[in-house]
């Protein structure tokens, strides 16, 4: 510990290992903006409202806002920056340009981290059902329709990596 206040954690993001010190309070998504500078994940409502702010934290999709860093000592985590193999984009980014899944950008992150996770979990079979497991996600944009088609073309075996 670095100081009283401070608690020494470890994190393995986008396949680096990582130990630092952080205060108890700190929110995951602040330790990976603030501390790590991975500031692909946004910071949109800081209330788990967005989806933002949307890593995975051992493949399973969570709220980086209200998940405190010290909750994932020795967590495998995977922000937008860790999505691709280096410069072969991972098949939902090919998926998201292709069908015009974003406008403004900001929401992109987590939308792809999101969409990431929830094919992990194969739970998702029609679109319908897409749109509800990816709903804690928003666009204010209005690209859902291109958001979902290319999940739904992911799924369905459209792309490989």
């Amino acid at each position: 510990m670095n100081n009283r206040n401070e608690h020494s954690v470890s994190l393995n993001v986008n396949g680096r290992h990582y130990q630092l010190d952080i205060q108890p309070w700190v929110s995951l998504l602040d330790v990976l903006r603030e501390h790590l500078h991975f500031t692909g994940t946004k910071k949109g409502c800081d209330h788990g409202q967005c989806g933002a702010c949307t890593v995975l934290v051992n493949g399973k999709r969570i709220l980086s806002c209200l998940t405190l860093g010290v909750m994932k000592d020795g967590a495998q985590i995977t922000t937008i920056e860790g999505i691709s193999n280096g410069e072969n984009l991972h098949p939902v980014q090919k998926a998201f340009i292709e069908h015009d899944a974003f406008q403004c950008g900001y929401c992109t992150p987590g939308q792809i981290c999101s969409a990431v996770g929830m094919l992990g979990e194969n739970k998702a079979q029609t679109r319908e059902e897409v749109q509800e497991l990816m709903s804690g996600n928003l666009c204010r944009c209005g690209a859902n329709k291109g958001i979902i088609d290319a999940v739904m073309a992911v799924k369905e075996g459209g792309y490989n990596e």
